[in-house]
């Protein structure tokens, strides 16, 4: 079975990053962190279908599970990431169950979903076609992203279409369609995340959260609320803040 899709099933603290930087290198270089899974960014970043195919590779090789967050709810795309090999998708922006349904319906293969039937490189390039049915049934992985408060009222439809595996916070997009953007502790952000953590006890389905900040300190509050498939940072992040403290360390003083 999929690593990831197990831990989300035994609902089982499963903690992975965000990749925003087009390089096959970059898995290779944070997989000794110990990271279950990595999501390769398509929506806020510039990496087309090529760069990508290459980081799932990367993310392969180097013992991760690899998810693509795509920026639209769109079929076509959504296919063709699934094809050069991706093990599940992040759906942005999801507000409805018709909309989770379209998300579902786009990466499994009929009689489940209605996914377009082709072979390239997840399928082995047509010789491990049946093998490859048979995976996508059980072990692809489809998350909900849960950005907007739209989707907040519509939770309990969200999280109780048949398919999704899990849904994540987008804090930042959230907080905007609040009219606060990254006001994580105002009272009506803590509220409707509040809706959706209760909404999913409720339904049964594994709560997931975008730290984004390098500080173990704030993934740690969110594993405390209760969210167990937890995006730790984002690529440049761990870069950028490590480079710029140890220089601050290195230079202090002087």
């Amino acid at each position: 079975m999929n690593t990831l899709k197990k831990s989300l099933s035994d609902h089982r603290l499963t903690v992975g990053s965000w990749l925003q930087i087009d390089h096959p290198l970059i898995p290779e270089i944070i997989a000794p962190a110990g990271f279950e899974w990595l999501v390769v960014d398509m929506e806020h970043s510039s990496m087309g279908l090529n760069d990508v195919m290459g980081m799932v590779m990367s993310i392969e090789a180097n013992g991760m599970t690899p998810l693509v967050r795509v920026g639209e709810n769109d079929a076509n795309l959504i296919k063709r990431v699934m094809d050069i090999g991706a093990h599940g998708v992040i759906v942005a922006n999801i507000k409805s169950r018709k909309e989770a349904e379209a998300a579902v319906n786009a990466v499994k293969y009929p009689p489940v979903g209605t996914r377009g039937v082709g072979l390239y490189r997840a399928q082995k390039f047509g010789r491990g076609f049946e093998d490859y049915k048979r995976w996508l049934t059980d072990h692809s992985v489809v998350i909900a992203q849960i950005e907007h408060i739209e989707a907040v009222g519509n939770i309990d439809e969200i999280l109780t279409t048949k398919g999704i595996d899990a849904f994540i916070i987008g804090p930042y997009d959230l907080s905007a369609s609040l009219g606060k953007p990254g006001e994580f502790e105002n009272p009506e952000v803590i509220s409707a995340l509040g809706t959706v953590l209760e909404a999913a006890k409720r339904n049964g389905i594994p709560a997931g959260y975008h730290s984004v900040s390098t500080c173990a300190g704030d993934a740690k509050k969110r594993i405390d609320e209760g969210y167990t498939f937890l995006a730790f940072g984002v690529d440049f992040m761990f870069f950028g803040d490590l480079a710029c403290a140890e220089m601050a360390n290195l230079m202090g003083g002087r």
